[in-house]
């Protein structure tokens, strides 16, 4: 990991989390003067906190705890009478961190140990790894998928099916809403996209990556052709490869190969290909899902990878076909 991107991102956090801070407390300040009674009973739990403190300091004094636990918590009854008084106001004096999980710090606690939260490690990913590709995601979900661009016209001949692509999309859209759905399931399939060019796979392939980023899992995403580069590099001890990568490619929530078929296959890549692809089904640590993306037909995958790998991809990927008009030249 590159420590420059990692300090630049922590300092970014930091601003992030002093901004929601200070709104919360202007808030506060703005519901102080609306609802006096609310500055009043934070000023008596103040009040307490600090004069018991000096108190125990000085003497000690377990009765003296005990009177100021029965003090407080009749304050704090009395403060939740008046917030429940006050109503939804009350949430703006909170402050509204971008990520919950962490509250904007980049980490989190989790069996005693702190570790890098997930929404810190995918900044990091599409930083070092996911570069441009997946920068567009928020206009690239479910609902702006206009199923309308889809042809309504059934033709065996034109697109060597029974039925519209139309309705070929909706049965690939249900998949896809399936596959988020039941993400953390062993027994859901990952899912093979094949089909021409401008038909939608790399807009739906976004579409599942923006639902499970919202779901805090980590996305890679790599066209084939530099992925597997990137683990040739990596082999070969090439200089600025890192094991990172490769550690990252087994591991991730979901890992994204766009254009399979496009990296010029030789038997290097064929054997890395498919480690990458048996590695992950076979993870016991996690759950690991792949979506592999490519113009090929299911033909000229037998004809031009091993079998071992295309025999993978039959058996543990649904297989969406996508046929139709380029529906690039009617937005």
């Amino acid at each position: 990991m590159n420590n420059t991107i990692l300090k630049s991102l922590l300092m970014e956090y930091d601003k992030k989390r002093r901004k929601a801070q200070e709104i919360a407390e202007d808030e506060k300040e703005k519901l102080y003067q609306e609802f006096p009674q609310l500055f009043d009973i934070d000023n008596k739990i103040n009040s307490l906190a600090l004069s018991t403190m000096k108190e125990i300091t000085l003497h000690s004094d377990k009765e003296l705890l005990a009177k100021f636990n029965e003090q407080m918590l009749l304050l704090k009854k009395e403060k939740e009478n008046i917030l429940t008084a006050i109503g939804p106001k009350v949430n703006s004096i909170l402050p509204h961190y971008e990520c919950a999980h962490c509250q904007d710090t980049g980490y989190v606690k989790q069996d005693n140990r702190t570790q890098m939260c997930n929404c810190l490690k995918q900044k990091i990913y599409d930083i070092e790894y996911n570069k441009s590709n997946m920068n567009s995601l928020e206009k690239q979900n479910f609902e702006n998928f206009n199923i309308q661009l889809y042809s309504t016209e059934i033709s065996p001949e034109k697109y060597q099916s029974d039925i519209s692509p139309r309705e070929n999309m909706e049965l690939i859209l249900k998949i896809c809403q399936n596959f988020v759905k039941n993400f953390d399931k062993m027994e859901e399939k990952n899912l093979l996209f094949t089909g021409k060019t401008g038909l939608g796979k790399t807009f739906l392939s976004s579409c599942i990556a923006n639902e499970l980023l919202k779901q805090g899992k980590i996305i890679l995403y790599q066209t084939a052709s530099v992925m597997l580069d990137t683990i040739i590099d990596y082999r070969f001890g090439k200089a600025n490869s890192s094991k990172d990568i490769y550690d990252h490619l087994l591991n991730v929530d979901l890992l994204i190969i766009d254009d399979l078929g496009t990296e010029g296959t030789n038997q290097m890549k064929l054997v890395e290909l498919f480690n990458i692809v048996n590695s992950r089904l076979l993870n016991s640590k996690k759950v690991t899902k792949t979506i592999i993306s490519t113009n090929l037909s299911l033909q000229a995958l037998f004809e031009n990878y091993d079998e071992r790998i295309v025999s993978r991809l039959v058996g543990n990927y649904d297989i969406c076909y996508f046929f139709g008009e380029d529906i690039r030249f009617m937005k």
